[in-house]
């Protein structure tokens, strides 16, 4: 797997960046590409390209000593080596797909009709709207409209009165379907900005903020009279408000609207792969939430075998996208199923892949897999390996995530070692959580509650553990069901840690028990 390597030389060098994404397949037709042009075996260009993909690291200093270019020359051979990179991957069968096919048929039309061919050009315009409009690339398509309409004025048939009419038509009804895609997904980067800005709702004033909100910008519509990407705009919005407000029945409901509009048209699967992927992530994300592992399951087994279909679009976004929606959410699976066997090569398929997609993956996405195999462990009662993977999030300095993951970090951290018997770290460890807790903004009452329970943990006497467990329980278990506060009983399950401390049962033993209760 390849690595995008960049130093404190130029860490943002886009070129080399570029240079270093490029599978050994685009390498090689880059030069092919490059040998198909005169006098070209020994250009600056293709040096400088040869040069860059042996280096490790980017380095201009090195690149000024090989005499390929002046100094002052680089920048504008960079820049071409730039383009020409770029035009090779354009023609590469991997990235042509139907958007990069309707806009070469119109670039062949564009240099018809320069040329005063307007009949041709014409003939390649139809052909290429046909195309957008069955793939729902409405834009496009209005532009080519446009671009009929340009033409029509200066190639005039008998039936011009009549195709006048037509094209009218055309472009009033993409130019509202349009309107409408542009206001919803507007609404529905909003919502998206609000989730990220304030989080989850957690009263009911908030909730009601957000309700107003999403209605006051919901523009009206009939799902009825609606194109594919009208009503996937629809779903995404309708998703980010029921995510915001925490309605995982109505998220299930409209994510699952969401991913049957790609089945019930799967050539939108193929032009849409990244779409499809995020819609069976956000079906499988309200399941995990409504606690349905059999449904869960099926989803997760589905997109999978639709994955692995040779019609399935590759890339190497793509190739990132299905490494974290599909190892996530196996991860999830487990801890709905209450299983957490660990000898099944799941934790070391996902290290290996972390290893190999290297700075392509961001951070925070690392981190969530750390806690997730770090909450396998301790489920296990590998609760030394927990700790070592908590630590490589507690320990992060450098990184901005979610207050909530890197509290129960540090709350699940506290719980391992109490579990290891490693009491001479608990005191110093209580006082770093408690430090870093009490700074959070907007505690939940049961982070509140933990807290509280953590600070006193060193005074409480052997003896008193199990009714100092058993009144923890009592006090958490309240809010189980409260709207605002059950979300965190899903990073640490705390209520069957202590069921399993009060019982003498092994944590695993427990969670398996309510997930078989839950999907009877």
């Amino acid at each position: 797997m390849r690595k995008i390597i960049t130093t404190a030389n130029d860490p943002k060098d886009s070129l080399f960046t570029l240079v270093k994404s490029l599978s050994k397949s685009e390498k090689r037709q880059f030069k092919l590409y490059v040998g198909r042009l005169d006098n070209n075996a020994d250009s600056k260009y293709l040096q400088l390209f040869n040069l860059l993909d042996k280096m490790p690291q980017y380095n201009e200093g090195e690149i000024i000593t090989k005499n390929i270019v002046k100094k002052q020359q680089l920048s504008n051979l960079k820049a071409h080596l730039y383009k020409q990179i770029l035009i090779s991957l354009r023609l590469s069968p991997a990235h042509q797909n139907i958007r990069v096919q309707i806009r070469e048929q119109l670039d062949f039309a564009t240099v018809l009709y320069q040329k005063g061919l307007y009949q041709q050009s014409l003939r390649l315009l139809e052909k290429a709207k046909h195309m957008a409009i069955t793939n729902d690339e409405k834009n496009v398509a209005y532009e080519i409209v446009e671009f009929e309409k340009v033409i029509e004025t200066q190639y005039i048939t008998r039936s011009m009165d009549t195709r006048a009419e037509v094209l009218s038509l055309e472009a009033e009804k993409l130019s509202k379907q349009n309107m409408q895609v542009s206001k919803l997904s507007n609404l529905s980067l909003r919502l998206y900005g609000l989730m990220l800005k304030m989080g989850y709702v957690r009263s009911d004033e908030e909730r009601q903020f957000v309700t107003t909100y999403f209605k006051e910008h919901m523009p009206v519509h009939d799902v009825n009279d609606m194109s594919f990407g009208e009503k996937l705009w629809l779903y995404k919005a309708h998703l980010w408000y029921s995510f915001l407000v925490q309605d995982f029945l109505s998220c299930y409901r409209y994510a699952s609207r969401y991913v049957e509009l790609f089945e019930e048209d799967p050539k939108m699967i193929v032009n849409n792969p990244v779409f499809y992927l995020k819609g069976n992530h956000y079906l499988m994300e309200s399941l995990f939430y409504l606690k349905h592992h059999t449904q869960f399951e099926n989803v997760l087994h589905k997109m999978e075998e639709r994955i692995n279909e040779a019609s399935f679009p590759t890339g190497d976004n793509l190739e990132i996208l299905e490494f974290l929606y599909l190892y996530s959410n196996k991860l999830n699976l487990k801890f709905m199923m209450g299983d957490f066997t660990i000898n099944d090569g799941l934790v070391e398929k996902i290290i290996k892949e972390l290893n190999k997609l290297g700075k392509r993956l961001d951070e925070h996405h690392v981190m969530v897999f750390y806690y997730k195999i770090a909450s396998l462990y301790f489920g296990a009662g590998e609760h030394k390996k927990c700790i070592t993977y908590l630590e490589k999030i507690i320990e992060n300095k450098s990184l901005r995530m979610r207050e909530d993951l890197m509290c129960f970090a540090r709350i699940l951290n506290l719980v391992a070692h109490y579990e290891a018997g490693m009491d001479y770290h608990l005191e110093s460890l209580l006082r770093s959580t408690y430090k870093f807790l009490i700074k959070m903004n907007d505690l939940h009452e049961v982070q509140k509650e933990m807290i509280k329970f953590l600070r006193n943990l060193g005074d409480i006497f052997p003896g008193e553990l199990k009714v100092r467990f058993k009144e923890l329980r009592e006090r958490l278990e309240v809010f189980e069901d409260d709207p605002y506060e059950k979300r965190a009983f899903l990073y640490l399950d705390i209520l069957s840690w202590l069921d399993s401390r009060i019982q003498n049962r092994p944590v695993a033993e427990i969670i398996r028990e309510k997930a078989t209760v839950l999907n009877r």
